[in-house]
């Protein structure tokens, strides 16, 4: 499977309570851990701290910390012990009665020391920035009464003030692994995450609460790691340094346009062109060696200029300008990979049993989405024989899947019970895409935790299944160079598909900062794929 390294590990908080009982149980002492744990956060916070961390008077930053009666909230403590020292003018709010001991040993040293505890949330209303150390990873409670309240007061004073919020593994008030909202939460400008990524950051639900979000690592053992997730941890999150591993930058001194992959694009009609063209556009940006277009005939003239590097194929068509079907003369057992979907409209249904039937990668987005669903998807998935890889956004997920489809579900965890269900590769679409794979002997899970609101434009999926389909060509036929077979390479797809949705992202951010988030039109963000791509090699 594919390779990872130990800043790609998502994990639940039965998981990561477990990996710190393992650590604990060797003999860390928790009060051994917590200085190291806070030690790293104090740099964290004065790295990221441009208002406060280079003041030449500290005396006169006043920073709050909200200290909460666990262990999160020890840590809370020793940072501001921390930062006390360090010149700073520190102000702890701690509204609980009742604390874990080591948390209450830490606040008495810290009073000893002068630190002044206050009484009301209001006393912070004067402060340069708001430490949160209430609740760290493992809340399960709503919180509710004087403690909401505090929070949106908090909140209320953050934003007026434009002050920023620091977090200490999780905003106080997010569930670990669903990221919801439990009654009230902190919202955050900056979140340290500890040890390891919990679920929460991979989900909608919390975006607006994360901040800018940073992994702090305390040099947890990997065999603790591996003990509780295995050696390949089957949730992940993708990383750029794996990402950039997996696209064909190396190629052979003796490679040609045979060998560099041939992708057949089934997309477009009368009604939409743009969308067989940003998708083809798309396509010769991955590299592929060669493209075939096939599209109604109708636009064929059109397109030909816009894209001289493709074979167009121009197909008969309905009288509403879809492709009625495909030629004779297309012989579907030379190419690598088949991407079918983009602007087809829902005219055409034999044009899906044709590519169904073939026997290299298969890629459905869009209208292929559409097509799929009007007949037992999950059956005529299961029948094929090569890889099936299916890019829908929410909606047409629930049309796809609909015994799957709950409000009590994360995407992660619908996308992973479709790739189980129907052997295909999901990638279920959204602010974090979750990109599912399953075989007889594992599922893993991916999620891409970069992407930007640029892409909530017609035309941004078109160019993605361009993209997408492209690399899986050159992977197909990249493995058919190497061991001389036809047969697809399971874990050669999966690092296409999650290389295309990182790179796709990646284009979009880039393109914003060029234009503005406004700017990013899909033909602009085809052009982006591979100067974002040059700028983080």
């Amino acid at each position: 499977m594919v390779s990872n390294t130990i800043g790609s590990f998502v994990v639940t908080a039965e998981e990561m309570q477990r990996i710190e009982a393992r650590i604990f149980a060797a003999g860390m002492p928790v009060s051994a851990l917590m200085e190291k744990v806070s030690g790293r956060i104090v740099q964290w916070f004065l790295s990221h701290d441009q208002g406060i961390a280079f003041a030449t008077d500290r005396a006169r930053r006043k920073i709050g910390v909200l200290a909460g009666p666990g262990h999160n909230g020890g840590d809370a403590l020793v940072i501001a012990r921390e930062l006390h020292h360090l010149g700073f003018s520190i102000r702890v709010y701690q509204p609980f009665s009742h604390c874990k001991p080591l948390t209450e040993q830490q606040a008495n040293y810290a009073k000893s020391l002068g630190i002044p505890f206050v009484e009301s949330v209001e006393d912070l209303v004067d402060c340069e920035a708001v430490i949160d150390g209430w609740f760290g990873f493992g809340l399960t409670r709503l919180i509710t009464g004087d403690l909401a309240a505090d929070i949106n007061t908090i909140n209320q004073q953050s934003d007026q003030q434009s002050r920023p919020v620091f977090s200490i593994d999780l905003p106080s008030g997010i569930h670990t692994d669903t990221g919801e909202i439990m009654g009230s939460a902190i919202r955050a400008t900056h979140t340290a995450c500890l040890g390891l990524w919990k679920r929460a950051f991979m989900q909608e639900s919390a975006l607006d609460y994360l901040g800018n979000s940073e992994l702090i690592l305390f040099d947890i053992p990997f065999a603790d790691i591996a003990a509780v997730l295995g050696e390949t941890p089957t949730v992940q999150r993708l990383t750029s340094t794996a990402a950039l591993s997996y696209l064909p930058l190396n190629r052979s001194l003796t490679a040609h346009k045979y060998k560099a992959g041939h992708l057949l694009l089934i997309a477009g009609s009368k009604q939409y062109a743009g969308a067989a063209l940003l998708s083809g556009l798309a396509a010769i940006a991955s590299g592929v060696g060669m493209l075939t277009l096939a599209i109604p005939e109708s636009i064929r003239l059109a397109l030909l200029p816009q894209l001289p590097g493709a074979l167009l194929v121009g197909c008969s068509e309905t009288s509403e300008g879809a492709i009625a079907h495909l030629p004779d003369s297309l012989d579907l057992t030379k190419y690598d990979a088949i991407a079918l979907g983009p602007g087809l409209t829902r005219s055409s249904p034999n044009l899906l049993s044709h590519v169904l039937a073939a026997a290299c990668p298969l890629l459905l987005d869009a209208d292929g989405l559409n097509l799929l669903a009007q007949s037992n998807p999950i059956q005529q998935l299961q029948a094929r024989s090569a890889p099936t890889v299916l890019t829908p956004h929410a909606g047409e997920f629930k049309r796809l899947f609909p015994n799957l489809h709950s409000s009590n579900h994360q995407p992660g965890d619908l996308a992973r019970q479709a790739a189980e269900a129907s052997k295909a590769t999901i990638l279920l679409k959204g602010a974090r895409s979750a990109i599912a794979t399953s075989s007889d002997l594992s599922t893993h899970l991916w999620f891409n935790p970069d992407s930007t609101p640029a892409l909530a434009r017609g035309g941004s999926g078109d160019i993605l299944t361009g993209l997408m389909g492209g690399l899986m060509a050159t992977a197909h036929q990249t493995q058919k160079n190497d061991d001389n077979q036809t047969q697809s390479n399971p874990d050669a797809l999966t690092k296409a598909v999650l290389s295309a949705v990182w790179w796709h992202s990646q284009a979009a951010l880039y393109a914003s900062t060029q234009r503005t988030i406004l700017g990013v039109d899909p033909l602009h963000l085809a052009q982006s794929l591979n100067p974002a791509l040059k700028t983080l090699l």
